[in-house]
């Protein structure tokens, strides 16, 4: 066979078309700093700063870098990685010695299930206790339990990924089943629209019907596709039918769909549907710590705390926080510490205003709820004053730079898990109630009109 020759010169070219084909920030990030320093045949050795790296590239970038290597190298191609050891002076030096290490490249994940996500590394809390353990008994006995179908319903970025596919994973590593699929439903989408281009709708049907364990994920983008969801639902039926275990999520519950088959809704109800809700404090921490943990990146425990504490929309914005913390301290080798942590995270967390005053805030809330500032720091418990109350250390939280304790000092010396309560009962509140949001959004802007 006629070895390729040498083409270093089209390095370049490679890293142009990775440039033009994801985001500039994300270029920057993560190929700014990737060195080719060795071509054997058909394999390109890359220098890269640490093994995070390397498994951020692998695990998000694999198919762009795929595309690029074929359009400039020719197919066959493959990028392999070293990491070099920074106190030493031979930096490009290749090869299994004290200075560096070859990693292999990642294969193709079989059936789509990702091997990161499983139930070891899932953070419980009571945000999702229930949901996880539904998902493990289903993955101990699939198709024998009363969770068949098991629908996961939740916000963006909560982690019902995660979890349904931790259920497959289990699955197949534990062998309580023999062969388990995970997709979206877009791609079951896409791949029944080719079937039908091709005039292979039976080879289709026959492999998604053909599986001990299906797992689909974002039902709710069935949405108005109604030939997928006829398929969808001839391959449920028959799989139900079979004794096989599927399990599905989406951002709401089965009845709040819309234009989707009643019939199909009908099934999706069939077993038990559970949600998993955004994560307290304590749980987003845990996070923190666990990922920190995988990552090898130590940090500083206040520094999470602000993290957890700033950051509350979904696990997905927690951790996209601190990968930017991991990627500074991997490039520069630089410690992280609170004020570096603050400066790197500025542009993802909005900087608290500090000129509205506590008590400002408490005689806004007494004037909108008609309740005296004096019980709002007081110890009543009725539904009204608790609510006042909950409302006016939320938006001190919101619209103040004072510390969770110094706030909790301005409510009748109430505790630091006291007050991460309030606040929390107060985001769940509001993100339930539109009229009660609006409100308070007339209030937020009150205060600020009053600086």
């Amino acid at each position: 066979m006629n070895q390729p020759s040498p083409k270093k010169d089209l390095w370049p070219s490679f890293i142009e078309i990775i440039k033009q084909s994801i985001p500039r920030e994300s270029y920057h990030t993560w190929f700014g700093s990737l060195k080719l320093v060795k071509q054997e045949n058909y394999d390109l050795t890359v220098q890269v700063p640490s093994q995070f790296y390397y498994d951020w590239i692998e695990e998000h970038y694999a198919e762009q870098i795929e595309q690029a290597l074929c359009k400039t190298y020719g197919a066959g191609h493959k990028l392999c990685y070293s990491i070099a050891d920074k106190d030493s002076s031979e930096l490009l030096k290749l090869g299994p010695s004290k200075n560096s290490r070859v990693l292999p490249r990642k294969t193709p994940l079989d059936l789509n299930l990702n091997p990161r996500y499983t139930f070891k590394n899932f953070i419980e809390g009571d945000c999702n206790s229930f949901a996880k353990a539904a998902a493990l008994a289903a993955a101990e006995a699939p198709g024998r339990t009363k969770f068949n179908p098991l629908v996961i319903y939740g916000g963006v970025g909560l982690g019902k990924t995660h979890l349904v596919q931790a259920i497959g994973n289990f699955a197949v590593k534990n062998k309580t089943l023999r062969k388990a699929l995970y997709v979206s439903s877009e791609q079951f989408t896409s791949d029944f629209i080719s079937s039908i281009k091709q005039q292979k709708t039976a080879e289709f049907s026959s492999f998604f019907r053909s599986v001990d364990l299906l797992i689909v994920d974002d039902v709710q983008f069935f949405k108005g596709k109604e030939r997928t969801q006829m398929e969808f639902f001839h391959t449920f039926n028959t799989l139900y039918q079979s004794g096989k275990q599927v399990v599905l999520s989406m951002d709401r519950p089965p009845s709040e769909l819309t234009e989707i088959e009643s019939r199909l809704l009908s099934r999706l109800q069939w077993g038990l549907v559970t949600d998993i809700q955004p994560p307290d404090f304590e749980t987003r921490v845990a996070i923190l710590h666990k990922r920190a943990e995988d990552d090898n990146l130590n940090l500083e425990h206040n520094i999470l705390e602000f993290i957890a504490a700033s950051v509350t929309s979904n696990i997905r914005e927690l951790e996209g926080a601190l990968i930017k913390i991991m990627a500074h301290s991997s490039i520069t080798g630089q410690d992280i510490d609170l004020p570096l942590a603050k400066k790197l995270l500025k542009d993802i967390i909005k900087e608290r205003p500090a000129k509205v005053s506590v008590e400002r805030i408490q005689e806004t809330v007494a004037d909108w709820s008609k309740i005296p500032s004096d019980l709002l720091r007081g110890n009543s418990r009725k539904k009204e004053i608790t609510l006042a109350r909950h409302i006016a250390i939320y938006l001190c939280s919101e619209m103040t730079s004072l510390t969770l304790k110094s706030i909790g000092s301005h409510f009748g010396n109430r505790d630091h898990s006291t007050i991460i309560h309030a606040i929390e009962n107060s985001r769940k509140l509001l993100n339930d109630d539109q009229i009660l949001a609006k409100e308070i959004e007339q209030l937020k802007k009150r205060l600020e009109l009053s600086i």
